[in-house]
């Protein structure tokens, strides 16, 4: 019996020493829009250990691949949403291990690509291409254009995909509007009216609702993805941006930029139920796959905030490039 113990203590030791080693290979992924390069940081060491140049005119987002090998960093432009300026039209591969761009996904004219998501069951990628009105699909292991589904709206800046991966919503920016994809038919199931201008997205766990931020009233607006209709607004503390809900699906981060601070939503009362502080002008949250802390790009300040999701406090600021924006994980 002591025999078994000791074995059982050594393997849960040699367990706790294999996660530790997981969490120290993993990097968190920052656009720098200012900097128009990539920054890996080391969570553990709150560090920016490589910053990779992009070649290119700007990217704001960034998709790592779920193999954590690679980050896909599509190049939309020097501009804003239906702003005039200069149209990306290609997408940079890094290796994140070598710090180097290592591929390129090139579209024959300007696209704007912005938002790069995964397919959860397909493993291809999907990008929002706003200028065709399209959410293209690329095959990551070829770097190839597989296909494309239309939005049937302009400026379809952001994406989410439901966890089954059989629907996909983007954010129209310009129109105010929701558009419902079918992903395997490829093909637009509605267009959801939400205001005069609306910005970023995000599906609840269970897939039941979408989220997205009115651009001119302080709230967001609660899709019913069953009806596919806007089934109530979440008053908040100031205009929202980017959000992301926690792994237990009980609350929802949403940052509010003129507030420098994240407004926690929870999602069985729809209330704001608390706000934390962070840095400037806040745009993104990311929750680590642990779902023990999230990170929000704060754009302003050049910093990460690393949030503690048991305490609800702010834990590190980490400094980063120039122009903060999107953000991603590479297992």
């Amino acid at each position: 019996m002591k025999l078994l113990f000791s074995f059982l203590g050594s393997l849960a030791l040699v367990c706790s020493a294999a996660s530790a080693a997981q969490a120290q290979q993993a990097h968190l992924l920052v656009a720098q829009k200012g900097d128009r390069s990539l920054a890996i940081v080391d969570p553990a060491q709150a560090k920016v250990i490589a910053d990779v140049a992009e070649n290119g005119i700007t990217g704001h987002e960034v998709a790592g691949s779920p193999d954590g090998r690679l980050a896909f960093v599509p190049i939309y432009g020097n501009s804003g949403v239906g702003r005039p300026g200069t149209d990306g039209k290609n997408i940079v591969v890094i290796d994140v291990a070598a710090h180097k761009i290592v591929g390129n996904i090139q579209f024959d004219h300007g696209v704007r690509p912005h938002c790069a998501v995964f397919g959860p069951t397909d493993g291809l990628l999907y990008v929002t291409t706003e200028l065709d009105k399209t959410v293209t699909i690329i095959d990551p292991k070829t770097l190839k254009i597989v296909g494309a589904i239309p939005t049937g709206q302009p400026e379809s800046h952001m994406l989410a995909l439901s966890h089954d991966g059989r629907r996909g919503y983007t954010a129209n920016v310009g129109p105010g509007t929701v558009s419902v994809l079918d992903i395997k038919a490829r093909k637009t199931l509605a267009v959801i009216p939400v205001s005069g201008n609306t910005q970023r997205i995000a599906i609840s766990n269970d897939d039941r609702w979408v989220f997205t931020a009115d651009q001119t009233a302080p709230r967001m607006a609660v899709i019913d993805t069953t009806t596919n209709s806007l089934k109530t607004w979440v008053k908040l503390d100031g205009l929202g941006y980017g959000s992301a809900p926690t792994a237990d699906g009980r609350w929802l981060l949403m940052p509010i930029p003129d507030e420098n601070e994240v407004d926690v939503i929870d999602l069985q009362t729809m209330t704001v139920a608390r706000t934390v502080a962070v840095g400037k002008n806040p745009q993104e949250v990311l929750v680590r796959p642990d779902g023990k802390f999230a990170y929000v790009s704060c754009i302003s300040s050049n910093q990460v905030a690393e949030i503690d999701l048991g305490t609800w406090k702010v834990t590190r600021m980490i400094a980063t490039g120039s122009g903060t924006d999107g953000l991603s994980w590479a297992r």
